[in-house]
């Protein structure tokens, strides 16, 4: 290997005027800034090199701005479900006390309604919690949170707000069973409010029926329907329902009423119920309307005119037998029985004979026995013509005597008893 020789010539050169290359560009550079600074030559020059040289600092800063942005979209994501989630949860808890404050508000003025019909009606009743009911869609029943250890008994009348809801079947210690009246197996006797008219109520599941209602009785859509009391079992008064069609039955002999409920059996959380020998205060608007369809005042006797004086039974002494004129047969199957004179009385009135009817336009006046004259002629009644060739003497009463022989009237031939025959 050669030995090593030193540096070229040439760069020897060059290493020397180095410095002066600097101090060249150093002074000149300070001259620039002090003319610049002073006299403000190179600004001009500096707003175009700022104008080319911005984009080129703006495409080296782009993947500095997407990255943040792409980091900040990921942060506002983030943060909007958060957000998002924790509003939920806050909307749902919102509408559960919603719910709650609704069913406690609803609770509250269902309360105030039972109450307010209690102090209305003046009633010992006793609030029970409906604990259950019964979901077989047949029977119509619901459990109370109350038995009889809270003095429930079996046949208690159940009611609501808005009237009767049906009577107590079953009872333990804890709970009760209520028979609604919409129960097929259930019936209460009723009254139509605006007549007094009395009928049955049948339970149909879900609706109520009117049966066998005369067609004579006057009910029409929209009467309301109350407890009768007949029975015992329930009170008189308590709204029953109100009737939305009537229909002829199959026999079209009778009518068939729809009723509507007037308690609500399918809402509410509370019912009363009626204690036993609970005094009962109708209410005033009701009270008025049973006394407008019951018949006013108790039923008065007949008035007796004055001076009238009682009729008394008077025996009617034994006469002797009649004597049939001849020509005349006394009537087998009939018996006339002559009052004696002295029972007449002037001012009483006729009694007309079995199977005659007085006449309306004539008035008869009989004369006592004591004003006969035989010598008296004879005055015909009204409407009759005396006969002009023939007079008729009436003899007196104390004239008569039963051994005498019959005298034929004149005109008339005697008869022998064989002709009678």
């Amino acid at each position: 290997m050669p030995p090593y020789a030193g540096p070229p010539v040439a760069s020897r050169s060059g290493d020397a005027a180095s410095p002066l290359r600097l101090l060249a560009y150093l002074a000149l550079a300070i001259t620039l800034i002090v003319l610049d600074d002073q006299a403000g030559w190179l600004a001009r020059l500096r707003e175009q090199a700022n104008s080319l040289v911005q984009p080129v600092w703006a495409l080296a800063g782009l993947p500095g701005k997407l990255g943040n942005q792409v980091k900040d979209s990921a942060a506002s994501h983030t943060q909007l479900v958060t957000e998002n989630r924790e509003l939920r949860n806050q909307l749902l808890l919102a509408n559960a006390r919603l719910t709650r404050l609704q069913t406690a508000a609803l609770d509250n003025a269902q309360l105030r309604e039972l109450l307010n019909v209690a102090e209305r009606s003046g009633l010992d009743v006793q609030l029970a919690p409906i604990l259950d009911i019964d979901l077989d869609p047949v029977k119509q029943r619901l459990v109370l949170d109350a038995g009889s250890r809270e003095g429930v008994h079996v046949g208690q009348a159940v009611i609501d707000a808005g009237g009767l809801m049906g009577q107590v079947i079953s009872v333990t210690g804890g709970t009760s069973t209520v028979l609604l009246l919409t129960d097929p197996d259930h019936a209460v006797p009723v009254t139509v409010a605006r007549n007094g008219v009395r009928l049955i109520v049948y339970g149909r599941g879900d609706t109520l029926e009117l049966r066998d209602i005369p067609l004579s009785a006057g009910v029409e859509v929209g009467d309301e329907i109350v407890t009768s009391g007949l029975g015992g079992r329930f009170p008189a008064g308590f709204p029953v329902g109100t009737i939305t069609g009537l229909r002829p039955d199959d026999t079209h002999a009778f009518l068939v009423g729809e009723l509507k409920p007037a308690a609500q059996l399918d809402r509410g959380r509370d019912v009363l119920l009626l204690r036993p020998g609970a005094a009962i205060r109708i209410p005033p608007e009701l009270r008025l309307q049973l006394e407008e369809t019951t018949p006013g005042g108790p039923a008065t006797g007949a008035t007796v005119p004055a001076g009238a004086a009682p009729a008394t039974t008077t025996p009617a002494p034994v006469s002797s037998p009649v004597v049939p004129a001849a020509g005349r047969q006394q009537p087998s199957s009939q018996s006339r029985t002559v009052a004696p004179a002295s029972s007449l009385d002037p001012a009483a009135p006729v009694v007309p004979a079995a199977g005659r009817q007085q006449p309306s336009s004539q008035t008869r006046t009989v004369a006592p026995a004591s004003s006969l004259d035989p010598a008296a002629p004879v005055v015909p009644a009204a409407g009759r013509q005396q006969p002009s060739s023939q007079t008729r003497t009436v003899a007196p009463a104390s004239s008569l005597d039963p051994a005498a022989p019959v005298v034929p009237a004149a005109g008339r031939q005697p008869t022998t008893p064989e002709a009678q025959r």
